[in-house]
């Protein structure tokens, strides 16, 4: 008899756990921002970048689960800028988005356990409102334009950052150390500027005068247009360029125009390099991050676990839970334990 009731109570804890752990699975596999820490869920997004010392990323597409390299990007920025929040806005989230198992988007629950990383939908409207792009965004045909994801992309950049201020990184870029600069431009060559890595105090008439001359002269057929060729043209009108003078900086009123080492020390043209084995591999001493290139990489070249290629290094050393999560061997695999976790 005692041995038939202690069977019993066996069976019926047995029960109670197997309830428990079902009811965590269900839970898990239909949420979004409620799976996230309650104190992340609750957060408002312009109160957040209102601080002014945010570091913003942007998916334009509807792509829901960010890429290894993507992932990389938001984790390095966390790492290096730990004190401040790192805001990726997507634009294929709403507020109501549900999302499957962690299993089927691992990138995304990777970032979303990330303290600093905040991953909020992208409303394009509602952000270029008080700003001269509001009337080129209600009348363009987005379906008819060239390179449309590009030139959102571009645009939304400058909105973001004129309204709220901070630093604005592409989602190729990795960071290795922080930029001491406020109010800069990242030079992609001698009297070139890129718009991949940018950062403004709010409301700077830099960024102001930018969106005006982003609708004056839109033409989304010529590719930059809207990006670099506009960062340059607005630079010149402000500033007399010259060429660099060994790893210096040229100042100009009240921004700065940082060397192509900052951020570019290896140039497009040479982009397939972070792919190779560099032996001996570059200090990039004179960086403060790194644009991988990604537009340019029509191969679709990827870091590979074992291949001790510059890309795999700077995995392993400035994003190592994406290195330890995402990055698969020759094979295929991911070769790991599971543990807790583009232009």
């Amino acid at each position: 008899m005692n041995m038939l009731k202690e069977l019993q109570l066996f069976l019926s804890l047995l029960l109670l756990l197997s309830c428990g752990f079902f009811y965590q699975l269900t839970r898990k596999s239909s949420c979004l921002f409620s799976c996230l820490p309650p104190y992340k869920s609750q957060q408002d997004p312009e109160a957040l970048l209102g601080r002014g010392h945010s570091i913003v990323f942007l998916e334009t597409s509807e792509r829901m689960e960010p890429t290894p390299l993507v992932s990389c990007a938001v984790e390095s920025a966390a790492k290096v800028y730990a004190k401040q929040p790192v805001v990726f806005f997507m634009k294929g989230l709403s507020n109501s988005t549900q999302l499957p198992s962690n299993s089927t988007y691992p990138a995304f629950s990777l970032l979303s356990s990330i303290d600093n990383v905040f991953l909020f939908p992208l409303d394009m409207r509602r952000l270029f409102e008080d700003t001269p792009l509001f009337s080129w965004y209600t009348q363009i045909n987005a379906s008819a334009e060239g390179n449309w994801l590009h030139v959102s992309s571009d645009a939304a950049r400058l909105a973001i950052i004129w309204k709220y201020g901070g630093i604005y990184m592409d989602t190729d870029v990795i960071s290795i150390r922080p930029i001491p600069e406020e109010n800069f431009l990242a030079a992609q060559a001698s009297q070139y500027s890129s718009n991949g890595v940018f950062g403004f105090l709010p409301r700077h008439p830099f960024l102001w005068e930018c969106m005006e001359n982003f609708v004056e002269h839109y033409n989304s057929h010529i590719w930059g247009n809207q990006g670099p060729n506009l960062m340059t043209r607005m630079l010149k009108v402000r500033c007399k360029l010259e060429d660099f003078q060994e790893v210096s900086d040229l100042r100009c009123l009240d921004l700065s125009f940082l060397h192509p080492q900052r951020f570019y020390p290896i140039s497009y043209a040479e982009w397939r390099r972070y792919y190779e084995v560099c032996d001996p591999a570059p200090s990039f001493n004179d960086s403060y991050a790194l644009h991988l290139w990604n537009y340019m990489n029509q191969e679709g070249r990827v870091a590979v676990r074992g291949s001790n290629t510059l890309v795999e290094n700077l995995y392993r050393k400035h994003c190592p839970t994406t290195y330890r999560d995402l990055i698969q061997g020759p094979e295929g695999s991911v070769t790991r334990e599971r543990g807790p976790g583009d232009k």
